[in-house]
């Protein structure tokens, strides 16, 4: 297999705001864009970071008016763990691993040219986590017994008309 470098498996179209964007804005971007994270940058300069995560802190912290008046800045992290474009997937796999973090904003020259999220790394090789088959059938398995547990109780009626659609 050859050497994969972050550059050929990231997002390059970064989802990006300024620091003086107001929460209130962030979150309507996250809604509009599907993204899970933002990051702030300043003449391309990555200078925060901010999650789904990060808004929900707010809100439980802070008003939904309030929302408006806080800037993205203010609660944005700014000690941020970022890796190189030419750096290669299994040492950005460690440091996500390690930190405990989702997504990489990858920066060359401190300039951020994208973001390698997990989504990223499993959109290009599924295969390097065997175990989330796994965890997929598990999870399709107590849906199922759920479906049937919710399919038991139920009483059905054998006659009659049904208010819904009529049908007799």
């Amino acid at each position: 297999m050859r050497t994969v470098k972050v550059s050929d498996v990231m997002t390059r179209d970064v989802v990006s705001v300024r620091p003086s964007t107001s929460l209130l804005d962030c979150a309507k971007i996250f809604v509009k864009k599907k993204v899970g994270s933002i990051v702030v940058v300043d003449k391309k300069r990555l200078v925060g970071f901010i999650t789904q995560g990060d808004i929900l802190w707010a809100l439980t912290k802070k008003s939904i008016t309030d929302l408006n008046k806080i800037r993205v800045i203010d609660i944005s992290r700014r000690k941020i763990a970022t890796i190189k474009p030419d750096a290669i997937l299994d040492e950005a796999i460690k440091k996500m691993k390690k930190l405990k973090f989702r997504r990489l904003p990858v920066v060359s020259e401190n300039k951020i040219v994208g973001i390698l999220t997990i989504r990223d790394i499993l959109t290009y090789n599924p295969e390097m986590y065997p175990e989330l088959d796994e965890l997929q059938q598990i999870k399709e398995e107590t849906e199922k017994l759920k479906r049937i547990s919710r399919a038991k109780s139920r009483e059905y009626m054998h006659e009659g008309i049904c208010e819904e659609c009529g049908v007799t």
